[in-house]
């Protein structure tokens, strides 16, 4: 391996903070761990790996959460401005990486540190402030219970502008096992990353610093940046920048594959009135984006807060959460949607497995499974429930705690009908239109998920195959290589159709940035590595292969005959081949694990 100065691209150092005495330390990073895992969820997921999260309840004080850096942030790089939070998911079980893009990441790599490890509790509320070297916990007693807009707005007051702050609202408090940790009206949103800092009484953390690092061939950088930029502005992110995700929801509704009703149907009446184009008919919008991004997919659009008049309000409306809390609900009403957002971003709530849940419960209530009136279509019932998940109030203290524990005690069937694998609430996509979408979903350590596979790429493909086949398979396995290493770069995902070469352009990358040569392929073994420590980790933390499965009632016609295009043992054939081509054993077992699980054959 090559010596150089270790003033490129990183700091090789991290932070870890002990909340229960107060204390801090910089553990270095050394180059080999660097050169493979990259940084962002490929290093965050090594240093978890070397704790021992895995078998700790996630709300145990010495169960780990990192926030983590990359070697792209403050770059020129397009998309570059992003960070990975990286913990045990409590709402899984399992791990969780959830992405993020914001001044948050370029503040809190200028700390000095490539990642931040938190760890223990306080005594009481606090917030950390990490500015360069120095770290405070000051308690916070007069910030609990408030909406993240407002405890934002209250640091703002005692903070100047260099502090980026990442806080969570009365979800994360109270434990919501969803919650987010939201940063500049962005969330790190999925498996309830919120919940496990409000575990450890922290309500907001604060980053700045003045600590650059340098570019191993700046000019060079630069060049490459300039025509990542411009190619960031052709056809392959023409609809973001136009009408936002929210463009998706006709298309899909067209396909026939937008969960609605809780599945029950993939096609929602009426859609036209929940589209980009016709919320922006009534409404004012405004286009914004992420820290260093060229693309701005942000759309937001204006509502009226309060009966009579109120303060207007911007919400941001992206795909999955006008699906999760309009169709899933069975509702088409733009202004429900739009207020339901809304109470979901400012107390700090995943829209997706918020809708989801609530979506779920309607199902039950309307099979007579509970005994709360709850129907498909009630708006303010929606609004209603949302508040009361995020206070643990009423029926809200079940549905805080995600669609499989609520089925799990309703009992019987329900569990069936729960939208969810893993546990993490299914995105919209109905996978039982989508089969290689539907394998994606089945193997991610995350669950379900779309972000970590993107393998509806391959479904919407007009040569695409309904049942699994051989090359499919493959190029669902290369997707998600692809993916894990955008994860670990960050990259945004909306870059995955700009790049002509993928693996060779970010071999370039690295290089410019870090001084170090990774060829092509050793680049995408970094993306397979993470996904293989990843498994690792759920090994560790109690998985079996029943998990890598959709719910019973996708193999079932529902009420309006939507039927599968693959069968169960279609699927699981589909499983059993992607396994044995990752390296795994046919149920999934990484080979490098040394356990005695029976199924480890």
């Amino acid at each position: 391996m090559e010596s150089r100065p270790k003033n490129f691209a990183y700091h090789f150092r991290y932070l870890q903070i002990d909340l229960s005495t107060g204390k801090n330390c910089q553990i270095d990073l050394d180059e080999q761990r660097l050169r493979h895992s990259i940084g962002g969820a490929g290093l965050g997921v090594e240093l978890l790996l070397q704790t021992a999260s895995a078998e700790l309840d996630p709300f145990d004080s010495r169960a780990s959460l990192f926030f983590v850096f990359s070697p792209l942030v403050g770059s020129a790089l397009t998309t570059s401005a992003k960070f990975a939070v990286v913990s045990k998911s409590p709402l899984t079980g399992r791990i969780n990486d959830s992405l993020a893009g914001s001044g948050f990441a370029i503040a809190g790599k200028r700390t000095g540190f490539d990642a931040i490890e938190i760890i223990g509790a306080a005594k009481q509320p606090s917030i950390i402030v990490v500015e360069n070297d120095r770290v405070r916990i000051e308690a916070c007693p007069d910030l609990w219970g408030l909406s993240i807009p407002d405890c934002d707005k209250s640091l703002r007051k005692h903070f100047d502008s260099r502090f980026r702050i990442a806080s969570i609202g009365p979800a994360g408090e109270n434990k919501v096992l969803f919650a987010t940790i939201s940063h500049d009206g962005r969330h790190a949103g999925r498996g309830g990353s919120g919940a496990v800092l409000g575990s450890k009484n922290i309500k907001a953390i604060l980053v700045a610093g003045d600590q650059n690092v340098k570019w191993a061939k700046p000019e060079s950088l630069n060049q490459f940046a300039k025509g990542l930029s411009k190619r960031s502005f052709g056809s392959a992110t023409a609809k973001y920048r136009e009408l936002g995700t929210a463009g998706n929801l006709l298309t899909f509704n067209r396909l026939q594959c937008l969960p609605t009703r809780n599945f029950r149907d993939n096609q929602i009446e009426n859609a036209e009135s929940l589209s980009p184009e016709m919320m922006a008919k009534d409404r004012k919008k405004v286009r914004s984006s992420c820290a260093a991004c060229t693309i701005g997919c942000e759309h937001l659009y204006g509502i009226q807060k309060g009966s009579n008049g109120g303060t207007s309000k911007n919400v941001r409306m992206e795909y999955e959460s006008l699906f999760a809390l309009g169709p899933m609900c069975g509702i088409n009403d733009p202004d429900v949607v739009l207020s339901a957002a809304q109470i979901c971003d400012e107390a700090g709530i995943d829209t997706i497995s918020a809708g989801a849940t609530i979506a779920f419960a309607m199902d039950c209530a309307e099979r007579n499974w509970i005994s709360e009136k709850l129907n498909f279509g009630d708006g303010p019932t929606l609004l209603r429930l949302l508040t009361q998940i995020s206070t643990r109030q009423g029926i809200g203290d079940h549905l805080a705690n995600g669609s499989r524990q609520f089925a799990n005690e309703i009992g019987g069937s329900a569990i069936d009908f729960a939208p969810q694998i893993k546990g993490l609430e299914i995105p919209g996509y109905d996978p039982r239109k989508l089969s290689t979408m539907a394998l994606g979903f089945a193997v991610g350590s995350r669950g379900a998920d779309h972000n970590k596979s993107s393998a509806y790429e391959i479904d919407f493909r007009e040569d695409s195959s309904k049942n699994f086949s051989a090359k499919q398979i493959s190029e669902a396995i290369f997707i998600e290589d692809k993916s894990a290493v955008m994860d670990s770069l960050i990259f945004c995902k909306f870059l995955r159709g700009v790049f002509d070469d993928f693996f060779t352009e970010v071999s370039e990358i690295y290089e410019l940035v870090s001084g170090w040569k990774l060829s092509p392929k050793e680049i995408r073994q970094v993306g397979s590595k993470l996904i293989e420590n990843k498994k690792l980790f759920n090994v560790r933390a109690g998985w079996m292969p029943i998990e890598d499965q959709l719910p019973q009632h996708f193999f079932h016609s529902s009420e309006k005959n939507v039927q599968a295009i693959f069968t169960k043992d279609e699927l699981s054939s589909a499983i059993r081949e992607y396994n044995i081509l990752r390296g795994w054993t046919p149920v999934g077992f990484p080979k490098t694990f040394s356990g005695n699980r029976k199924e480890n054959i």
